[in-house]
């Protein structure tokens, strides 16, 4: 009898990490070994929690590549891959394509002149949100449309320009509610129901199953809201990939739809 599984595409992260792209922040020293360090924490988190994890190709060169999430969106059987929205990214897309196409996948891909970049993609249920701005352009946004209108989801827009992804902003939690760090949210009533964070890192969910919230370490008090909800949580410590504006969300593709016998 076939069961699901749940897997995670992840990816290494390369050696000239510290040479990343960052937008909205200053650029800060990257620590490569304790990064390193950090991403088989996050593996291993995963790990403990019921995922298994499928490693994608090297992209050589491509600092940003351990980013992972930022190169296809996967909604159901079907999965859109991006065309990031700065020219050093663009290559780290072909190598997850051939993963999630062995997987079995419906392959899609956003073509000039739409651009789309994964983090600015959060799903609830068939309404999938993606955030318009810096990475993310009106014709990616367009295109995402057409192709998973086919899996019978609805697209809605939703301004990002004060943060990298419309992720770095908001995340959902299990129950559909959005929780997202204030000040750099820009229409908290674009979602039905939107609790607003303390810390910005506390904005940041990966939703584990059973009730478990996988979280940056650094937003205790976050945490402990998140925990008053009945939530449990696992702190990852994260903070070389926060450098890059990164977060636990960017840092893998989650897969929960894959049949195993």
């Amino acid at each position: 009898m076939a069961t699901r599984t749940r897997v995670a595409l992840v990816r290494q992260p390369e050696s000239n990490l510290a040479d990343g792209e960052v937008t909205h922040i200053e650029r800060s020293p990257v620590d490569l070994a304790k990064a390193r360090e950090q991403w088989l924490g996050y593996i291993a988190a995963l790990h403990d929690h019921g995922w298994s994890t499928i490693e994608v190709e090297p992209a050589p060169g491509c600092a940003d590549s351990v980013f992972v999430e930022d190169a296809a969106v996967v909604h159901g059987r079907s999965a859109l891959l991006c065309r990031p929205g700065v020219d050093s990214r663009r290559a780290e897309v072909s190598a997850v394509g051939v993963r999630l196409a062995e997987l079995g996948y419906r392959i899609g891909e956003i073509t000039a002149p739409g651009t789309l970049d994964g983090g600015d993609v959060m799903q609830i249920g068939a309404t999938i949100y993606i955030g318009l701005g810096g990475r993310t352009n009106a014709a990616g946004i367009a295109q995402a449309a057409e192709f998973f209108a086919g899996d019978d989801a609805t697209v809605v827009t939703v301004p990002n320009t004060r943060v990298l992804h419309l992720k770095s902003a908001v995340t959902a939690l299990p129950d559909g509610r959005v929780i997202g760090y204030e000040p750099v949210v820009e229409d908290p009533a674009a979602f039905d129901a939107f609790i607003a964070m303390p810390e910005e890192s506390g904005a940041h969910v990966v939703n584990l199953g059973d009730d478990h919230l996988l979280m940056s370490a650094n937003c205790p008090q976050s945490q402990a809201a998140l925990e008053a909800f009945g939530y449990t949580i696992v702190p990852v410590d994260i903070s070389e990939y926060e450098k890059l504006e990164g977060c636990v969300t960017c840092l893998s593709i989650r897969l929960r739809d894959l049949p195993s016998v």
